[in-house]
């Protein structure tokens, strides 16, 4: 009797969608935005008082926080998506397994990738495109920044779980407390203090830790389930559906792993041969990687906010439901994207001078870069969200295919031979050409999952 009023009283299967994926998507739009804008504020802190070099040594060192990103994602969301999943079927005490086993699982890969990452600091920035001139920047600020991966990756992969109980605005709050006051010590360590670089890194650790006490605080106030001891040890069967769920996840920030490497690397040779030098490339494809993180932390929240409505529903097979939530979260996303497109190929050199001032080369290389990398991103809306949307209905390696071949079957092997035939400019085109292929495949399988879901509810 009490699980079939848990499934009753639960508004994911009930509220009017548009209503509940605006309050679930605004939330967590806000917390991705202000976590994504902190980032920012990094890079704009740093390029002012340091100069591109300091830009050039967070790109190199971004490969680190997207480790912790792919983990933390591919827990949180397959978490999130096995407990709403299960929750839809009445099953309760599944779904409180798998939250406990994602929230200790968390926190021991987060101490584990700490370790390995200051067991094997510096040959990882060579391995991640460091020169000479950006190495020493580079250590320091990654080997203070090491000490806050295991609360990055346990806020990472609990926000969703948060969410998923239906406290979009708490999950919210916690990521904007770390941001806010991460922008702050940005500011009182490198102005005020005067600790350069090293002041940056300690403003990140600091706020990461304030965002991953407040979401450990929440798990005993779950709306939906009440949590005993024994929930939180791991078992194996949830370490399975977990993976399995949050596969796409994993593989879309792992390839994009891969593909930081690689175009760092490929940035160190290839601008060596060009007049604007090694220096100068990889610090304007770092910041445009984090200019396109304001870009995905919108529409992620978008695709975040759907989630749970289509895990729940799914799971209740309420399909009408379903299809309303993705013909919603297609339009929103399409929009969103055309947006930021028009925005910076409109304005370019405005954007890219926020983050310090720079030779002539400096910005032609810049405006040059920006209009490339941003050349289809109208398309990417859609192929975004289709990487969250098919775990979240449990088929996910149908978002593990969109995912992986966007970075690592199209991606990788065009910037490889591109830069072979065209230099620097191979490196400019090939992200639109990805994107477009990408976003072929994704309307593909999103077709196809459209035309066979059932088009009435089952009782």
């Amino acid at each position: 009797m009490e699980k079939e009023i848990v499934k009753e009283q639960n508004p994911l299967g009930t509220r009017p969608i548009p209503k509940m994926l605006l309050s679930l998507a605004v939330p967590a739009v806000i917390a991705n935005l202000v976590n994504a804008v902190y980032n920012i504020v990094d890079q704009i802190f740093i390029g002012n008082k340091i100069g591109y070099l300091g830009n050039a040594a967070t790109n190199v060192a971004f490969p680190l926080t997207t480790i912790c990103m792919a983990i933390g994602l591919m827990v949180g969301l397959g978490s999130a998506a096995g407990f709403n999943l299960n929750l839809g079927k009445k099953k309760p005490e599944e779904a409180k397994g798998i939250a406990g086993t994602a929230f200790t699982s968390l926190l021991l890969c987060g101490i584990l990738i700490c370790i390995l990452v200051r067991l094997f600091l510096q040959p990882l920035m060579v391995a991640f495109g460091a020169t000479e001139d950006i190495l020493s920047y580079a250590m320091e600020y990654s080997g203070i920044t090491s000490f806050g991966m295991p609360f990055l990756l346990f806020s990472t992969g609990t926000n969703p779980l948060v969410r998923g109980d239906g406290n979009a605005r708490y999950s919210m709050a916690a990521v904007i407390t770390g941001a806010i006051l991460n922008i702050i010590l940005d500011y009182t360590f490198m102005y005020v203090f005067s600790w350069g670089i090293a002041g940056a890194a300690w403003a990140t650790v600091i706020g990461q830790i304030v965002s991953a006490v407040l979401l450990m605080l929440y798990f005993p106030k779950f709306q939906h389930v009440k949590f005993k001891t024994g929930d939180f040890l791991p078992k194996g069967k949830y370490i399975i559906q977990i993976c399995r769920l949050g596969f796409s996840s994993f593989a879309f920030q792992s390839s994009t792993l891969v593909v930081q490497v690689v175009l760092n690397n490929l940035l160190r040779t290839y601008g060596a041969q060009s007049v604007y030098g090694s220096e100068i490339t990889i610090a304007v494809a770092g910041i445009m990687q984090k200019i396109n993180t304001i870009f995905v932390a919108v529409v992620i929240g978008v695709v975040q906010g759907s989630q749970p409505i289509c895990s729940f529903n799914y799971g209740a097979r309420k399909y009408k439901r379903v299809r309303e939530t993705v013909r919603l979260l297609m339009v929103s996303t399409t929009v969103l994207s055309t947006v930021v497109f028009l925005l910076i190929q409109c304005f370019p050199r405005q954007i890219m001078s926020l983050f310090g001032e720079g030779t002539e080369e400096y910005f032609e290389f810049a405006i040059k870069y920006a209009k490339g990398f941003t050349a289809v991103m109208f398309l990417n809306g859609i192929q975004t969200s289709c990487t969250t949307f098919f775990p979240s209905i449990g088929k996910a390696w149908k978002g593990s295919v969109i995912s992986l071949s966007k970075q690592l079957v199209l991606l990788v092997p065009l910037l490889i031979l591109l830069t072979q035939w065209l230099g620097l400019n191979g490196i400019i085109i090939a992200t639109p050409i990805s994107d477009a292929l990408a976003f072929m495949i994704a309307a593909l399988f999103l077709c196809f999952e459209m035309k066979h879901m059932p088009k009435e509810d089952v009782a």
